[in-house]
């Protein structure tokens, strides 16, 4: 689940860097990374893990 989420920080700053060229890569990157990389660390890990322990997901 953490590597699904963190694929976004890969992902989004090669889409924009073709999408809009006029874009600072500086705030995209900032922003990637300095607010939804701690994001996830405090809240998407801990809560990732509740899930997996406490529900069964997929078939079987």
């Amino acid at each position: 689940m953490v590597l699904s989420a963190s694929a976004s920080y890969i992902l989004v700053p090669a889409v924009l860097r073709y999408a809009i060229p006029e874009a600072n890569p500086a705030i995209y990157f900032g922003l990637s990374l300095g607010v939804t990389f701690p994001i996830n660390i405090l809240i998407g890990i801990p809560t990732y893990t509740y899930l997996a322990q406490n529900f069964k997901f997929g078939g079987g």
